[in-house]
């Protein structure tokens, strides 16, 4: 959630005689309903025996992609609605490195996802291709394979708004003062819901979290895999929630890292309420980070201090934008990142520091918009209209206002720093034109076997009772928690008692008698030297 060297340039064509083998979907139980439907098991499981005898053409990734060699890149067909696979079409991009072991340490294919909904794993292979030491022994074994989530980047890309009105600063201050504001944030959110019918209308019913699983599973079938080794993050975990309940046996190894709460209750309207609960806490902890090096900040010396220092900063933005487009909603955006990211915590508080001590360019530079850069727009504005697109279809959001103003105002009184602006990027749900369904019931069906969830228990992002939720609902599981720690997306970080687990789960299938707690890895330290 919201705040990624190949076999060769011939594709790999899996032979018909495996096909009956390994590719037909999980079958129900006599008198068990099929999750997702029975028409759309049916159209995933035509849809993966077909990618499975065409494989994948691989060649060089577009020089636009910035995917260097040895990553290749290919496509693979998908249907649009599984309940007709034999009607309208998209292609999913994917790209892979191969595995740097030898023939005997290979044990097939990693998919990644990043979360979002809305982000690319397009740059998952590069920890192969980079070297990276978290990945080094992983890499051994695996091909790392990215993917475009349909919708996103390469995957028949949708839109809700011109990118470059879509990044245009400043926007108005998310916190309202007064109804007619209230009033003004409700228009843009009809606003943009409407956008997103104009312009990508015939493919919204279909962005959905069931329909990326089945994708998912079509993607295995054209790399040839019998069963899926996948490692999802934030909105990935849900992913891999979902595609572990319809496809139980159809999963090899599964990490989850940073989890979504799965209960259907839960998607998505609550879980954006329980978010904001969370980030207030995260950011004081920063604040509190802060304030213990104000020798080198010089931002407050308390937590309270640096809390008076966030709100003049904010009503400063708010009465004169600052560079003439940093307002209170663009300083929420750059100041969150230290709510999600320990590696923020540096570069934010330094940018501030400067601004205190006088010089505005730098956070003028990192928080306001960049007009030129027309390809990065684009990709902010279409993971943004995926994300929506994905909420509003995953779940039947509340239609009431009046419930949306209880809510937020109640929760604005104890947690101000992000509650309405996540109210009105979600706000769309309410008058989204396009059907919504009800969330998979996850749960552990025959043939799943263990998994392995990572979370910190002061994660923002995906608060830590999603990992806890999972871990009841996936029988067998294994739960790893990172304590007193809050970065989102842990297995990347360097923690050894977390990556050497898993490592041991993804190359031996290894996970320990009961759950872990590990000790929270390294806090940030700042260099000796700030702005003065």
């Amino acid at each position: 959630m919201r705040a990624t060297s190949i076999l060769g340039a011939a594709g790999t064509l899996v032979t018909g005689a495996l096909v009956a083998g390994f590719l037909t979907a999980p079958a129900a139980s006599a008198g068990e309903r099929v999750p997702g439907g029975a028409a759309e098991a049916r159209g995933v499981r035509i849809a993966a025996e077909r990618a499975a005898k065409t494989g994948i053409k691989w060649q060089d990734c577009p020089a636009a992609w910035g995917l260097e060699k040895p990553i290749q890149c290919g496509f693979v067909t998908v249907p649009v609605d599984y309940a007709k696979p034999d009607g309208r079409k998209i292609e999913i991009a994917v790209d892979r490195a191969r595995s740097t072991g030898t023939s005997a340490e290979r044990q097939g294919s990693l998919i990644y996802n990043p979360g979002g909904p809305g982000g690319s794993g397009m740059r998952f292979p590069k920890r192969i291709t980079t070297k990276s030491p978290l990945w080094a022994k992983t890499a051994k074994a695996y091909d790392f394979v990215g993917f475009d989530p349909r919708g996103v980047g390469h995957s028949a890309p949708i839109s809700c708004v011109d990118p470059q009105k879509f990044v245009a600063a400043p926007k108005a201050d998310p916190v309202p003062g007064n109804e007619a504001e209230k009033r003004a944030q409700r228009k843009l959110a009809r606003q943009y819901a409407d956008g997103c019918a104009e312009r990508s209308g015939d493919l919204l019913p279909y962005l959905t979290t069931p329909n990326t699983a089945r994708d998912l599973d079509v993607i295995r079938a054209a790399l040839g895999e019998k069963k899926l080794n996948y490692l999802g993050v934030s909105y990935g975990t849900y992913l891999g929630a979902v595609y572990g309940t319809l496809f139980p046996s159809h999963v090899r190894r599964m990490v989850v890292d940073s989890v979504v709460n799965p209960a259907t209750d839960n998607i998505w309207y609550e879980a954006n309420l329980e978010q904001d609960v969370a980030f207030e806490g995260r950011f004081k902890d920063w604040e509190a980070w802060v304030a213990k090096h104000d020798d080198v900040f010089h931002l407050g010396r308390t937590q309270a201090e640096v809390q008076k220092g966030w709100e003049k900063i904010r009503a400063t933005a708010k009465k004169k934008p600052i560079g003439g487009v940093v307002g209170p909603a663009e300083l929420i955006n750059f100041f969150q990142s230290a709510a999600y990211y320990d590696s923020s915590w540096v570069p934010v508080a330094e940018t501030w520091s400067k601004y205190v001590a006088g010089d505005e360019k730098p956070l003028i530079e990192e928080a306001g918009p960049n007009l030129a850069d027309k390809a990065g727009n684009i990709d902010k504005e279409n993971s943004n209209a995926v994300y929506t697109a994905v909420e509003c279809a995953d779940a039947k959001w509340p239609t009431s206002w009046n419930k949306w103003d209880r809510d937020n105002t109640r929760i604005h009184k104890k947690a101000p720093f992000m509650t309405w602006a996540n109210a009105w990027m979600n706000l769309p749900c309410a008058t989204w034109k396009a059907p919504q369904q009800t969330p998979i019931e996850v749960t552990t069906r025959k043939g799943l076997p263990q998994t392995l969830i990572v979370q910190a228990d002061r994660d923002a992002a995906t608060p830590y009772v999603g990992a806890v939720e999972l871990h009841k609902r996936f029988r067998g599981s294994r739960l790893i928690t990172e304590k007193g720690a809050g970065s989102h997306g842990v297995t990347g970080i360097v923690n050894p008692c977390i990556n050497s687990r898993v490592d041991a789960y993804l190359l031996e299938g290894k996970v320990d008698a009961k759950d872990v707690t590990c000790a929270p890895h390294a806090v940030p330290a700042p260099k000796a030297a700030a702005a003065k």
